[in-house]
């Protein structure tokens, strides 16, 4: 019975989710504009993440198969 209890509160918090957009409140001023912005950022171009927040992936495949050098500083086992 005390295993129920959290795990029914966990469910009802769960379903207190918003399914709507976001939106700024009502009388409330957005953010100021970023240092050197020329314009305040819209509510969406905010949301919208950057190419440094979500880099783009770079699966370059192995064009070019090198020998490997021999490496001067590999010690003889002892």
């Amino acid at each position: 019975m005390r295993a129920l209890v959290p795990l029914a509160l966990v469910l009802a918090l769960a379903a207190c989710g918003s399914r709507r957009d976001l939106r700024p409140q009502e009388n409330a001023a957005l953010p100021p504009a970023p240092y050197g912005a020329t314009a305040t950022p819209t509510p969406a171009e905010l949301l919208d993440p950057t190419t440094q927040q979500r880099p783009s992936r770079s699966d370059e495949l192995l064009t070019e198969s090198k020998a490997r050098g021999d490496d001067p500083f590999v010690l003889p086992p002892r």
